[in-house]
């Protein structure tokens, strides 16, 4: 089976109809316009298909009315409920953009050779990403900006930073 990824986390019902607040996950909120059939993914793992019939955004996160999800306790449901599409259906990025799950479980490395750790999250700071990379003592708060970050090697799972002076010494 295609590997899936993850576009919205659901939270909590809204209203008596079925529908359900979630929270975006993705950076193109625009990709729902064209979106009917996702894969809905309950937290036990089970995968089942859901058909969207409507959805509109409301302070920052997504209403989402499913086909067959018609009442409050319909919706109860699907609490903490992954929203996925196929891996292939991810939208294309630039050259130099990368999915945050693509950068989560990457290696990260001194451009020396010293390894640091691994990326735990990349933490969204409303400027520049923040790459959280869990050492065996620590945890560094790596700035993911070109000229920290030289090398993205997403196939080999490899980060390897130019850290100026002092960012690793926390």
């Amino acid at each position: 089976m295609e590997d899936l990824i993850t576009i919205a986390k659901l939270a909590k019902p809204r209203g008596l109809r079925g529908e359900i607040v979630g929270d975006l996950l993705t950076d193109f909120p625009e990709r729902f316009d064209d979106l009917k059939r996702v894969s809905i993914v309950y937290p036990n793992g089970e995968i089942v298909e859901g058909e969207i019939e409507k959805f509109w955004f409301q302070k920052g996160r997504i209403v989402l009315k499913f086909a067959n999800f018609d009442t409050i306790e319909a919706a109860e449901t699907l609490r903490n409920c992954e929203i996925c599409v196929p891996e292939s259906d991810a939208v294309e990025l630039e050259a130099d953009e990368f999915f945050d799950w693509e950068l989560e479980g990457c290696a990260v490395e001194t451009v020396e050779g010293a390894k640091l750790g691994t990326v735990k999250e990349v933490m969204r700071t409303g400027g520049t990403e923040v790459l959280v990379v869990a050492g065996e003592t620590k945890e560094y708060l790596i700035p993911f900006a070109e000229t920290i970050c030289v090398e993205v090697d997403i196939e080999n799972k490899l980060i390897k930073v130019d850290a100026p002076e002092g960012l690793l010494d926390f």
